[in-house]
């Protein structure tokens, strides 16, 4: 369980009444926190508490650290949750899928900039065929390096090299 999940399943009232506290009508408990004062003073709200006395205030694992003098990791494994330190495989595979993911993104990167590249190359040669006289050795040239440069990158089929 997480966090907000934990949140969900246990209002402050659930809380209180695991250490024996029952709020009155309008909320309010004796302060656990400044025990000489035995008024209620310690407001209870739906997901967190105020103290008007002693100035506390926090949500449900800030209550339960309070009150147990413990850390939020075991606060939250009393009000249910579980913790899982990842072990040194699965710190591995989260590493070599990130390093996986890096690298395919460098690849994708590197296949838009020949992308960009050959397009450019193309509207080079289809610039230079737009001016050329048709059938002169410019323009041959031209269309011969525009078929071949379609041709590696995929955008033809059926040539050969040396045709």
């Amino acid at each position: 369980m997480d966090k907000e999940t934990i949140k969900q399943q246990n209002s402050m009232r659930d809380v209180l009444s695991r250490y024996g506290m029952i709020p009155n009508r309008a909320g309010f408990v004796s302060c656990p926190f400044h025990p000489s004062d035995r008024t209620a003073s310690l407001k209870i709200y739906k997901d967190s508490y105020y103290c008007f006395g002693c100035g506390a205030s926090g949500d449900i694992f800030t209550f339960v650290q309070n009150m147990n003098n413990c850390d939020f990791k075991t606060a939250f494994q009393i009000l249910g949750g579980t913790y899982h330190k990842p072990d040194f495989s699965s710190r591995m595979a989260i590493y070599h899928a990130q390093k996986q993911k890096e690298m395919r993104e460098k690849a994708e990167r590197k296949k838009n900039e020949e992308l960009q590249e050959c397009l450019s190359d193309i509207d080079f040669y289809r610039s230079i065929l737009g001016r050329a006289r048709p059938l002169s050795d410019g323009w041959c040239e031209a269309w011969n390096r525009l078929q071949l440069a379609l041709y590696h990158h995929g955008f033809i089929t059926g040539l050969e090299e040396g045709d």
